[in-house]
C-alpha cells in the first residue's frame, strides 16, 4: 500500500499542530535545545512523533481502562510514529490479558517499558517481557530516523541500594548502553520508567547522565515515567522530561481521604492514597527537524476532590504544588539556541 496518504495526512498534522503552536505560544514552556545536538536532527528526513503515556496504574484505578482509551482515541486521531508506554501500566497477569492487548493491538506501533509496580504480583522480568510483548528488558527500536533506547530501571545489586524497589541500571545494561551510543549518529531518545535525572533518580544517575553527557551531539532527549510529575531538567547537556501519569500523585496512606464515591473506594481502596486527575494525562513528542525543535503537546487537567497541597503533603523538598506537582502536562518548546 502506498505511503503517501499517510504523509499527506501527516503534512495537513502538521500544518494544524503549527497553527495551534502559535496560538499557545504564550502559554507553553518555551527551553532552549543545545546546539550539540541540531547536527544529528538535520538528519531526520522529516519530523517524528511519539505518543507517550506513563504511569496508568489500572490496577489501582478504577477508571483505568477509560483512560487508557481516551489516550488510544488522541493516538488515533493524531497518528503519531508511535505510542510509548512508560511503565507501571497493568500486572502482566492472564486477567489483565485485554488492557494489554487492547494497547498492543491498536494500529500504531505499539512499545513498552517496565515499570517497577509491573513486577508485583510475583512477575518475573522475563513473563512480564512475554505478556508485554517486548523485545527484552531493554531494547533498542528505530522509529522514523529517531534511535529509542529503552532501559530497564529494575535491575538488582545496586552498591546504595535504599531498600524496596530497585532503581538501578546493572553494569550489563550500563555497556550495551554505551555500545549503542557509539554505534549510531542518529538523533537518540533515551526511555526508561525510573528517571536519570531531576527527582525520584535511580541510584546510579550520575554514571548514567555522564554517559549521555559524552554523546550530547546525539541524544536528543531523554524521557520517564515513575516521578507523577511535570518537570524538566538538564544535565550534562542532556533533557530529561518527567511524563507525568496519566491517573494521580500519590499522598500515601498518612493522607487517606475519598475522592471519589464510596462505592468506588470500598472496591478499589488504594486511591484513597493518591490524589486522581480528572482526565487521562498523556502526550506527543515531535522531533522536527525543520525547525530544529522538539515539541511536547500534553493535556491540562485538574484535580478530583483535593489537591496534595490542600491536604498538606510534602513529599519531597524539591518539587513544588502548582509547579511541578500538578494536574497537567504543560505544552513545551525546545527550541534551538538562535545566534
Amino acid at each position: 500500500m502506498s505511503a503517501r496518504p499517510d504523509r499527506e495526512r501527516r503534512s495537513s498534522r502538521q500544518l494544524s499542530r503549527r497553527g495551534f503552536l502559535e496560538a499557545t505560544a504564550v502559554a507553553s514552556m518555551t527551553l532552549s535545545l543545545p546546539r550539540s545536538s541540531l547536527a544529528a536532527m538535520r538528519m531526520l528526513a522529516e519530523p517524528v512523533e511519539i505518543g507517550v503515556i506513563a504511569d496508568l496504574h489500572h490496577d489501582l484505578m478504577h477508571d483505568g481502562e477509560a483512560r487508557l482509551e481516551a489516550f488510544l482515541d488522541a493516538m488515533s486521531e493524531r497518528r503519531p510514529d508511535a505510542i510509548l508506554q512508560l511503565g507501571d501500566f497493568a500486572y502482566p497477569i492472564p486477567e489483565n490479558e485485554p488492557v494489554i492487548r487492547r494497547f498492543n493491538d491498536t494500529p500504531l506501533r505499539a512499545l513498552h517499558v517496565i515499570g517497577n509496580h509491573d513486577l508485583d504480583k510475583g512477575v518475573s522480568k522475563s513473563t512480564c517481557v512475554e505478556r508485554f510483548g517486548m523485545p527484552g528488558p531493554h531494547y533498542a527500536a528505530d522509529i522514523g530516523g529517531i534511535r529509542l533506547l529503552v532501559l530497564d530501571g529494575n535491575d538488582r545489586g545496586s552498591p546504595v541500594g535504599r531498600g524496596g524497589y530497585p532503581s538501578f541500571i546493572g553494569p550489563g545494561q550500563v555497556a550495551w548502553l554505551k555500545d549503542q551510543l557509539e554505534s549510531t549518529e542518529h538523533p537518540v531518545v533515551v526511555a526508561s520508567h525510573q528517571p536519570l535525572a531531576g527527582a525520584f533518580a535511580i541510584d546510579n544517575a550520575e554514571e548514567i547522565q555522564e554517559i549521555l553527557g559524552a554523546a550530547a551531539d546525539r541524544v536528543v532527549l531523554a524521557i520517564n515515567g515513575h516521578s507523577h510529575i511535570d518537570q524538566v531538567v538538564r544535565v550534562r547537556g542532556v533533557t530529561h522530561l518527567h511524563v507525568n501519569s496519566a491517573s494521580y500523585r500519590w499522598v500515601g496512606g498518612d493522607h487517606r481521604h475519598r475522592s471519589y464515591a464510596a462505592e468506588i473506594h470500598e472496591r478499589h481502596p488504594w486511591i484513597a492514597c493518591t490524589c486522581p486527575y480528572r482526565d487521562c494525562l498523556h502526550a506527543t513528542i515531535t522531533i522536527d527537524p525543520e525547525g530544529l525543535e522538539v515539541r511536547v503537546a500534553g493535556v491540562r487537567s485538574a484535580w478530583v476532590g483535593a489537591s496534595p497541597a490542600e491536604l498538606g503533603v510534602d513529599l519531597h523538598p524539591e518539587l513544588v504544588d502548582g509547579e511541578q506537582i500538578a494536574p497537567r502536562i504543560r505544552d513545551r518548546r525546545l527550541a534551538r539556541i538562535r545566534r
